[in-house]
């Protein structure tokens, strides 16, 4: 080319760009994850992108997208797939804009992925020790990431709050957010962003921490302010005026030497026009509430919705869900705001239905109750005074009348736990993953409290489960889960889908007259908003428990699931949760009209028992066996040492592996994540828990020969 061609050319471009206006030239080349509050209050003029937790600040998990609606839903396929590192519990909501996605797995893992096609743009690995996770009471799961400005921040399970640069994953700056971290404080839930400022929780209660909710600036990482959702200790000045309000319904000083518990580990929602923060705060700690606050007390704020102002932490009102809360009815649960028609008035709403069984209808200006009824058997309370706004309480579940064991509905895992639900404007319906369980809970004479991080002191005895397979059976077919639609003005449900196993997946409700769920057994699902008709699913290989998201990229919508058997569940309920006959395998999976992308075969090996050595072991030392086991190893191993697939079925234990047994409890298997339990067991304790294990295979071993037997 001739140098005067070259300039002419140069020329003409200069021009041309210089009468481009500057708007339109960023709208074409987009700053990675550049959210702000303009973006995120106006996200419905943006439905292609899912900018935050519940896509709205509202958390609605409505899409105004429907390219994909109930007509066409059918013709889904995969369009992509893409495996994590770790095949343990996934329950993140992925973050997507502007054709990327940002998500999560477990070990708080960040993943950036093209939004269209699944490549792998970074990955971010904050390191957290692998023996960490017998620190938190549901695994290393993490509920997902917030972006704002440029930065992706991921809340890490060891309890840092993380800034990376959206373009690259590089870390920026890194907080501790823990109060004392000589305690088993951890990050589990997902952060959000209101006024420039990162929100987050922690988890730990049943490990006896003191729960709060802090704000740091996003810019700086720097502290901006911390509420606190228990009291501290009354020896000392109170922190702010709601606490001194607090500590005049706690009693003794139990709570001060157990923690207290209220940790804000997962849901929060944020009304720009009231300018409102809520939050939704968790169980006591211990759950004992006689070691706790003497039995006596509500123990503000336990199991509330809090609402405060974002900029100072301010407290503003509060209802609390259960008073004195004693079963581990937390109120973390998902939280939606809604203008909703009631009685001929447009009331502004704030919608939960916490683990206690109740939905709840809020007037979110103040904090009043409007509604509360059933949506699963409940024991513990007959209704909702509305007067009041309290419970009342049948006392049937009351396992401090000196009666022994109660039988509690619903269990420790609720009604209705972390999955969240979605609420559609056009059905005017709230779609809720809800489940039936019940459990035993028994309290321990005396606080028997164990001097490890790793060792949850919930002060009861550990809800025993039947040995007997055929009682094990009948009781695994009482723990249902379904799919209800709920009405939150009439507070019935107007359609049920009914799932043989609890634990199914979060909902994302679609201007396409679409409900998505994944479920436990495996399935991605999509039914019909107004009449709960199952028109869609797919295999996604294993339980798909998180929100599902939608978005568009270049005029193409997609489903997305995040997909990874695990949690408390699983975890702890193992011969429970054996319904769901998935294994764990934790992946993304996305799917859009005429998708042709295909899955690997699931996973579902199925292992052969060892050689067995005779249980050497009497009566008595299996009952203590048993007893250490359920206390200590079941919380990952699963109850009575019947694991639900997730982690090994210790069962199945090489003679090898007997060998090196005590080795094992002592010194953990830091790579695989089991910690160590040296300082807290004695020789002896040790070999009743592996004479326990072989008593237990042995009775599987009697189990599969009957069963061929039978044949």
């Amino acid at each position: 080319m001739k140098r005067q061609s070259f300039r002419h050319l140069l020329g003409g471009l200069l021009s041309l760009a210089l009468a481009v206006p500057a708007p339109q030239l960023l709208a074409a080349a987009p700053k990675p994850a550049w959210v702000d509050a303009q973006r995120l209050q106006q996200a419905d003029q943006e439905p292609g992108n899912w900018m935050s937790h519940g896509r709205t600040y509202g958390e609605q998990r409505y899409s105004p997208l429907d390219r994909i609606h109930a007509g066409n839903v059918a013709k889904l396929g995969v369009a992509w797939t893409r495996k994590l590192d770790w095949d343990l519990g996934v329950e993140a909501t992925p973050i997507v804009v502007d054709g990327v996605m940002y998500t999560t797995g477990p070990y708080s893992i960040v993943y950036a992925l093209d939004a269209a096609t699944g490549k792998l743009l970074w990955r971010h690995d904050p390191g957290v020790p692998r023996d960490k996770g017998g620190e938190g009471c549901c695994s290393v799961v993490n509920r997902g990431v917030a972006v704002w400005e440029g930065k992706v921040y991921v809340g890490a399970f060891d309890g840092r709050l993380i800034a990376l640069d959206a373009r690259n994953g590089k870390p920026l700056w890194s907080v501790d957010t823990r109060l004392d971290p000589t305690k088993s404080y951890t990050i589990t839930g997902a952060p959000r962003i209101v006024k420039g400022k990162v929100l987050i929780g922690n988890g730990g209660a049943e490990f006896g921490v003191r729960g709060y909710v802090t704000a740091y600036d996003a810019r700086s990482g720097k502290q901006a302010w911390r509420f606190f959702t228990v009291p501290g200790d009354p020896d000392q000045p109170a922190e702010n005026e709601a606490m001194r309000m607090a500590l005049k319904t706690w009693h003794g000083k139990g709570w001060v030497k157990w923690g207290g518990g209220g940790t804000v580990w997962d849901s929060m929602a944020y009304d720009p026009e009231l300018d409102l923060l809520y939050i939704g705060v968790g169980n006591g700690s211990p759950f004992n509430y006689q070691f706790r606050s003497d039995g006596k007390g509500d123990n503000l704020f336990l199991s509330s919705i809090v609402a405060l102002r974002p900029e100072t932490g301010e407290y503003v009102w509060h209802y609390q869900t259960t008073p004195g809360e004693m079963w581990d009815y937390t109120a973390t649960q998902h939280m939606i705001l809604a203008d909703i028609r009631i009685d001929g008035q447009l009331r502004k709403v704030l919608m939960q239905a916490p683990k206690n069984g109740f939905f709840y209808v809020l007037d979110r200006t103040n904090g009043q109750l409007l509604s509360a009824e059933k949506f699963v058997p409940v024991n513990w309370a007959s209704h909702i005074d509305l007067k009041t706004g309290r419970p009342v309480l049948t006392g049937e579940a009351n396992y401090l009348d000196g009666k022994g064991m109660k039988l509690v509905m619903p269990s420790f895992l609720g009604g209705h736990n972390w999955q969240p639900m979605s609420y559609h404007p056009g059905t005017g319906l709230v779609y809720l993953p809800a489940q039936e369980t019940a459990a035993g809970l028994e309290p321990q004479k005396e606080p028997l409290f164990m001097p490890i991080r790793n060792v949850v002191n919930i002060g009861l005895d550990v809800p025993s489960l039947p040995e007997d397979p055929q009682v094990v059976k009948q009781i695994a077919q009482s723990w249902k889960g379904a799919l209800l639609a709920w009405d939150p003005v009439k507070q019935q449900a107007a359609w049920r889908v009914d799932y043989p196993t609890a634990w199914n997946g979060g909902t994302l409700a679609t201007a396409g007259n679409l409900v998505f769920q994944g479920t436990a057994d495996g399935r991605a699902v999509a039914y019909a908003a107004d009449s709960g008709k199952e028109l869609w699913s797919s295999p996604v290989n294993s339980g798909a428990m998180a929100g599902p998201v939608t978005y568009s990229v270049r005029g193409e919508q997609y489903v997305s699931f995040m997909v990874g058997w695990g949690g408390s569940f699983p975890n702890i309920t193992g011969p429970l949760s054996l319904g769901a006959r998935v294994k764990p395998e934790a992946r993304v999976v996305t799917f859009k009209l005429g998708g042709q992308a295909t899955l690997p075969p699931a996973r579902q090996a199925a292992l052969a028992l060892p050689p067995l050595e005779a249980v050497k072991a009497d009566t008595s030392q299996l009952q203590i066996g048993r007893s250490l086991f359920n206390g200590l190893c079941a919380n990952c191993h699963g109850l009575n040492a019947v694991s639900g697939g997730v982690v090994p079925d210790l069962r199945y234990l090489s003679p090898d592996k007997h060998k090196l047994f005590p080795g094992i409890v002592y010194g953990g298997r830091t790579s695989r994540g089991m910690p160590s339990f040296s300082g807290g067991l004695g020789q002896e304790d040790v070999e009743r828990i592996r004479q326990y294990i072989l008593y237990r295979a042995h009775g599987l071993k009697a189990e599969q020969e009957a069963s061929s037997s039978s044949r």
